[in-house]
Order: structure tokens, then C-alpha cells, then sequence
């Protein structure tokens, strides 16, 4: 990823760091290697992770000794969630939260494993001062979600929205009608200075992505 552009820090000294870990994304039979975006929201007391990709060490070394107020996940594709269990033995009692509509996607990943919170549209999860909104955004997966960080300026997209369009759906559980939909009513909405920071590689804002929904309709992904 490129330099992140300057992100402001709440009062209380909540702020967005950010690290990329390195592994594989399988689904259908296929392997990919992919690098992902690890993202941590926090003070210097507690914090929030967005997404668990590949390997715990990376994560752990942003969390420092800070309270993991929550995992939170913006889907289940293997490449997001594969170091949930590293962090758990790491951290006994952390807060896993997946929306409902993906277990079908984590089960294929930890069987025997299952999330300890079921994320909803519209929930809030609280950090610090500031609060992260969860909005449901299917397409890529059915239980896709982005986190809005109204205080701080940022989307966390996960993988529902990159720089120069939406996410991929050419995959099971994937849907590209829903995608645009979920872009259209929960994403591009957003105040257009809003920095998307996303599952891989730069980040973008809104009003750089939003002018073109309909050239990715026409283009049909």
C-alpha cells in the first residue's frame, strides 16, 4: 500500500494504524496468493481489529498490550479470517463478530470454531470516544459489512469497495447486482471526503469512486 493520506485522531486519542500480512485465498477450487490489509482502531488502552488476515503475529504487534475490544470482520473469505484462531490462543475471551450471512463461508474455513457475536446493520460498537457503525454491504459475500467511523472520517470496506471500483463476484456467494445496490444505498452516500481503507491494497475516498458506479454497471464488475 501506498502512504495512507493523514488521518485525523479523536480527542481521546483514538486513531487508525495499519499493517499488510501476506498468505493465500482459496474458494472454488482455486488458490490465489494475496496480500491483505490489517487495520486497528484504538487509544492507548483498548482497540478494535478489523479483520484477522493470515497470521496473528502482524495483528498482535499492532494490538501491542491493548484490550481487544472486539475482532471484527467484514466477511469470512479464508483470507480474512484465517488467523482468528492465533489471536484467540493468544487472547482468550476475544470478541469474534461476523455477520450471520457469512457462516457458511467461515464454517468452510473453522468448523469447529464459531464466531461469539452476530454483526447487524445498524449495531455500533464503541472504542475509545468514538463509535464504529456496521453497515451490511452484501455482494462480495452475503454477510459482508463495512464499519463507518463518522467521528474520524473513515469507511473500513473490507472487500465491498477498492480504488477504481467494487469488489470482486465472479465467485460462490457472491452477487454483482447486490454489490451495486449495497454501493449505492450504504457506501456512496457517505460524505465524499470520507477515506475508504480497504481489505487489499490503497486507499481511496468516496468522492473518488462514487462519479463512477454507473461505468461499473455498464462494465458489469
Amino acid at each position: 500500500m501506498t502512504a495512507l493520506p493523514e488521518l485525523p485522531t479523536s480527542p481521546g486519542g483514538v486513531r487508525v494504524e495499519h499493517a499488510t500480512t501476506s498468505g493465500t485465498f482459496s474458494l472454488d477450487g482455486g488458490t490465489w496468493d494475496v496480500e491483505n490489509n490489517v487495520w486497528v482502531l484504538g487509544d492507548d488502552r483498548e482497540c478494535v481489529v478489523v479483520d484477522a488476515p493470515h497470521e496473528s503475529g502482524a495483528v498482535l504487534d499492532l494490538v501491542g498490550d491493548r484490550r481487544i475490544v472486539a475482532v471484527l470482520l467484514t466477511h469470512a473469505h479464508d483470507d480474512h479470517v484465517s488467523a482468528v484462531p492465533g489471536l484467540l490462543e493468544a487472547r482468550p475471551g476475544t470478541e469474534v463478530a461476523l455477520h450471520p450471512a457469512d457462516r457458511v463461508l467461515w464454517e468452510r474455513t473453522h468448523p469447529g470454531l464459531a464466531p461469539t457475536r452476530e454483526l447487524a446493520d445498524g449495531d455500533v460498537v464503541r472504542v475509545g470516544d468514538v463509535d464504529m457503525h456496521v453497515l451490511h454491504t452484501p455482494g462480495h459475500a452475503p454477510g459482508a459489512c463495512c464499519f463507518h467511523v463518522p467521528a474520524l472520517g473513515v469507511l473500513f470496506s473490507g472487500d465491498t469497495l477498492f480504488q477504481g471500483g467494487p469488489g470482486a463476484t465472479g465467485r460462490s456467494f457472491s452477487d454483482f447486482g447486490a454489490i451495486i445496490d449495497s454501493l449505492r444505498e450504504r457506501v456512496l452516500g457517505l460524505p465524499e471526503d470520507t477515506v475508504v481503507l480497504t481489505g487489499h491494497g490503497d486507499a481511496t475516498r468516496v468522492g473518488a469512486e462514487a462519479p463512477d458506479l454507473d461505468a461499473w454497471v455498464a462494465r458489469g464488475h
